[in-house]
């Protein structure tokens, strides 16, 4: 409603429960791809006479989380050199594919794994520093990135 810059939307709060009741009680797929859903609340809009509105709707994923762990295990990463290109292109992939909040998970153990270590030791922490530095400065305009409200979390893992 607001990137078609139409303040005069009627029903929205009906139409958000509409959807809601669907995706809870009528939606055949267990986990419903976002690009699907957005193609269906498009073709509902349109179909309620709302075309601007469904011309200007933009995936918006909702948060996501990423394992530090996982991401380096799914890429082979054991290198600092590698590290920090990988999170780049994550970043980047997510943000492409409508996430605008991201969750970092594990970055203690993601630390150790590269330093190839077992136990805690002085440059684990320098490299955690180097990881939630690179995080905390991340701008989403300086590289391919769609959106320029990325909001980046970083968490210790559940329990620690």
């Amino acid at each position: 409603m607001h990137a078609a810059d139409r303040e005069d939307f009627p029903f929205v709060d009906e139409i958000c429960q509409g959807i809601f009741h669907y995706l809870e009680n009528k939606c055949p797929l267990r986990l419903l791809p976002l690009p699907a859903l957005y193609d269906k609340m498009r073709r509902m809009l349109e179909h309620i006479g709302c075309e601007t509105i469904a011309q200007a709707l933009q995936p918006l994923a909702p948060p996501v989380q990423v394992c530090l762990l996982r991401l380096l295990q799914e890429h082979d990463c054991v290198v600092e050199l590698s590290l920090f290109p990988m999170l780049r292109r994550e970043i980047d992939d997510l943000c492409a594919a409508g996430a605008n909040e991201i969750r970092f998970l594990h970055i203690k153990e993601a630390a150790m794994r590269v330093r190839g270590t077992e136990k805690w030791d002085k440059h684990c922490e320098r490299l955690r520093q180097e990881i939630e530095g690179f995080l905390q400065s991340y701008d989403p305009r300086s590289h391919t990135t769609q959106s320029s409200t990325l909001i980046l979390h970083l968490c210790e893992a559940p329990g620690a």
